[in-house]
C-alpha cells in the first residue's frame, strides 16, 4: 500500500462532485505535477484527514467548500502577499492555516506569517509520506485534537489562527489559538508577512485577532 493511500484509509469521504479538473495558470503551476494532483483527487476529491488538521481542497467549490481554483485565486487572498505567493499552486492547509503548495515541480509548505517557502516534497507520494512521518508537526495534529477534545469538530471553512503570531514569539497552546475563517485568517498573516519583510530587528508591526 502507497502512503497515499495509507493517507486516504483515514480520511474523510470527498468533499467535490464530479471529475476534478485544474485549468489555466494554476495547471502552469502545478507543472509536471499536475497528473500527480488530478490523481489524488480522482482517488479522493478534496478531503479532511488526521481529524481536521489536514484539509486538501476539491477541484471545484461547492456550498460548503472551497475548491482549488477559487483558494487560489488572487483576490480571494493571493495579492495580499505582493508576489510572495506568485507562481504557487495552493492545494492543502494545515490546522494552523499554513499552506502546503506546488511550485517549479516541487511541493512545499508556505508559512502564511512570513510568506516563505520551505522545500517537502518531489512528488505527492513523497508528500504523503512526509505527512505520515512527521504528522504532528507537518499539520498541527496534537492541538487540533486537544481543541476539538474541547470544543468539538472544527468547522468547515475554519483554521486555529495564533492570536499573538509564532513568529512573534507566540505559543504553541490553545490559549493562544483563536477560530477563525480560513480566508480572514490568511489576509491577517499576509499583512503580517508584508510588513516583516525586509524589516529591521526590533521594528514595530501591527497585528490583531479578535477574541
Amino acid at each position: 500500500m502507497s502512503s497515499l493511500e495509507k493517507l486516504l484509509l483515514n480520511a474523510s469521504s470527498s468533499l467535490g462532485e464530479g471529475e476534478p479538473e485544474i485549468q489555466g495558470r494554476l495547471l502552469e503551476c502545478a507543472g509536471a505535477l499536475a497528473d500527480q494532483i488530478l490523481g489524488m483527487l480522482r482517488q479522493r476529491n478534496g478531503f479532511y484527514a488526521l481529524e481536521s488538521a489536514l484539509h486538501v481542497f476539491p477541484a471545484r467549490s461547492s456550498q460548503h467548500e472551497l475548491g482549488i481554483s477559487d483558494w487560489n485565486e488572487n483576490a480571494l487572498w493571493r495579492s495580499r502577499y505582493n508576489g510572495l505567493a506568485d507562481g504557487c499552486l495552493f492545494f492543502a492547509e494545515d490546522v494552523f492555516g499554513g499552506q502546503f503548495c506546488i511550485k517549479g515541480n516541487r511541493i512545499y509548505t508556505f508559512d502564511p506569517e512570513l510568506g516563505s517557502l520551505e522545500y517537502l516534497a518531489d512528488t505527492i507520494e513523497q508528500w504523503a509520506q512526509t505527512l505520515l512521518r512527521d504528522y504532528e508537526f507537518l499539520t498541527g495534529y496534537p492541538l487540533a485534537h486537544q481543541w476539538q477534545k474541547q470544543n468539538g469538530q472544527l468547522p468547515v471553512g475554519k483554521r486555529l489562527v495564533p492570536k499573538t503570531p509564532f513568529v512573534l514569539g507566540g505559543e504553541f497552546t490553545l490559549d493562544n489559538l483563536h477560530l477563525i475563517d480560513a480566508v480572514e485568517g490568511m489576509r491577517l498573516r499576509a499583512d503580517l508577512a508584508v510588513q516583516i519583510k525586509d524589516l529591521p530587528d526590533g521594528a514595530q508591526i501591527r497585528f490583531s485577532v479578535g477574541d
